[in-house]
């Protein structure tokens, strides 16, 4: 432990020394220069534990107090009977988009001809879709952002939306309060797929993102088909899980997962963080690690009990929950009641 703690304050004094302040590494901010994991390049390229050490202005991935994300502990949730269901408005359209290997994710960013706008539930605002985001692990028990009482998911989707109402696109909104507002869906695996992500991830589709910078062009989308059928969710407020890790986000965690087959999923793994001329490293575990909760409060409209008791003075009655530890059971939802 003690030798760890000395080659960590060594790394940081090499930052110090390398980067005495934020000017040398600011025109990397939008170029992506940080990893969820170690590479194999010959250069160093921080970590989430290093992320607010090299930018003062990735300061909040180290000082801040509502950062995502989280560990759901389901005793720690509160009913809160006033949280309405989401609405989701696709104007009665399908969307096309853009699926990008982005070296870091499987990224979709819709076509901007097509709105899809979510509203109600926690959010007092009308928010746009900006990207449909896949993380995923290497293995089937880990791979999802967030965890169920310290047990992950082999996946997860996060819709990430921006505030329409207030701000004029992404970038604005993602520094600003109340900017974001993220859907997260727990995936697992099943023998069947979930319809949207059948469009992303099958074969014909997928390999045409092996690389980084790939992109291919997805038409007749149908975004509602991605939600699993229950208006019943989850929600805390939290912040981006990348840098600049700003803390503008309201989290909405659906009850039940999607589903992708275990072929889906190894093509996943299959997809590589770099260029073709590179060496090959799986994109999986792309997942910062869970953040204190601290003074936060989870709120959820599952009404776990008839004497659920209102956030923030009292604490529910414990619910009795579950989670997937190893990813693989078929035909449930993503929050099992015992």
């Amino acid at each position: 432990m003690w030798l760890q703690l000395m080659h960590e304050s060594a790394i940081k004094c090499c930052l110090l020394l390398f980067f005495p302040t934020a000017q040398p590494i600011t025109s990397k901010l939008d170029e992506g220069w940080w990893a969820y994991k170690d590479v194999v390049q010959g250069s160093f390229v921080p970590v989430p534990s290093f992320w607010g050490l090299v930018n003062s202005a990735w300061n909040l991935c180290a000082i801040g107090k509502r950062q995502s994300p989280i560990d759901i502990e389901t005793s720690h949730m509160i009913f809160d009977p006033y949280l309405t269901p989401l609405r989701l408005n696709t104007g009665g359209h399908k969307m096309g988009g853009t699926m990008y290997n982005t070296g870091k994710h499987v990224s979709l960013r819709p076509d901007k001809a097509h709105l899809v706008n979510i509203s109600g539930g926690p959010l007092g605002y009308s928010y746009r879709l900006e990207e449909v985001r896949v993380h995923f692990g290497s293995e089937d028990s880990q791979g999802s952002e967030h965890l169920l009482n310290g047990q992950g998911f082999p996946g997860e989707v996060q819709l990430i939306h921006y505030n329409q109402d207030l701000y004029a696109n992404y970038s604005e909104a993602a520094k600003s309060p109340h900017g974001i507002a993220v859907v997260s869906i727990f995936i697992k695996l099943s023998e069947n797929s979930n319809a949207f992500l059948n469009r992303m991830l099958n074969r014909d589709t997928i390999t045409r993102i092996n690389y980084k910078h790939d992109a291919f062009l997805l038409m007749g989308l149908n975004i509602a088909d991605l939600y699993p059928d229950t208006t019943r969710y989850i929600t805390y407020e939290g912040s981006i899980t990348i840098p600049p890790c700003y803390e503008t986000s309201t989290w909405i965690l659906i009850n039940k997962p999607v589903y992708v087959t275990q072929m889906q999923m190894h093509s996943l793994r299959l997809l590589s963080q770099n260029e073709p001329y590179k060496i090959f490293l799986s994109m999986s575990d792309n997942t910062r690690p869970t953040q204190p909760l601290l003074q936060r409060c989870i709120r959820t409209n599952i009404n776990f009990s008839k004497q659920g008791r209102d956030c923030p003075n009292n604490r529910a009655l414990r619910p009795q929950y579950r989670g997937n530890s190893q990813g693989t059971e078929r035909g449930s939802g993503g929050f099992v009641s015992a």
